[in-house]
């Protein structure tokens, strides 16, 4: 039996790096959500048009809270040692896979606008841009238990191209 393809939803993505993460604290702040699964979460106003969007940092399979850090200050605390040079709790790399930015209530957007208006945001172009299958990526991470990259699925739906 096929399967009927979901929804598409225009998605930029990055890899994380210490420069995104210092870039995400900067400018964005402190996330408005911080899940036990690893993701931080930011809802801003800076798409194409004003519209919402979704800004989530995605954790590597199988994330792991550093010792002695609580879930909600995981992203704060890894952020202000990186900006004081000082040791982080976690290298950024083994908590979070990368960053994906979608319009956040299901409104549409052209990936190349998108990626404009995210660059914009971000001081950083996306690595990829194009439009991505939600249900699809989200329902192997849930069967997985959390044990695959939600990041390289994204990459991997969009060719790993950056937009036009």
């Amino acid at each position: 039996m096929a399967r009927v393809a979901g929804r598409l939803t225009p998605s930029c993505v990055w890899r994380v790096s210490d420069d995104l993460v210092a870039r995400l604290d900067e400018r964005f702040g402190e996330p408005l959500d911080a899940y036990v699964n690893g993701s931080q979460v930011w809802m801003r106003d800076d798409g194409p048009g004003s519209i919402m969007l979704q800004w989530r940092l995605h954790p590597v399979p199988g994330y792991r809270r550093p010792d002695g850090v609580a879930t909600d200050e995981v992203f704060t605390a890894v952020a202000l040692a990186l900006s004081t040079g000082r040791e982080p709790p976690a290298r950024p790399e083994d908590l979070w896979d990368g960053l994906e930015a979608f319009p956040a209530y299901g409104d549409e957007a052209e990936p190349v606008e998108l990626a404009q208006a995210t660059t914009t945001s971000i001081g950083i172009e996306p690595d990829a841009c194009g439009l991505v299958d939600h249900e699809v990526i989200g329902d192997e991470w849930e069967r997985s238990a959390g044990s695959v990259s939600i990041v390289d699925r994204l990459l991997a739906q969009l060719g790993g191209r950056a937009p036009g």
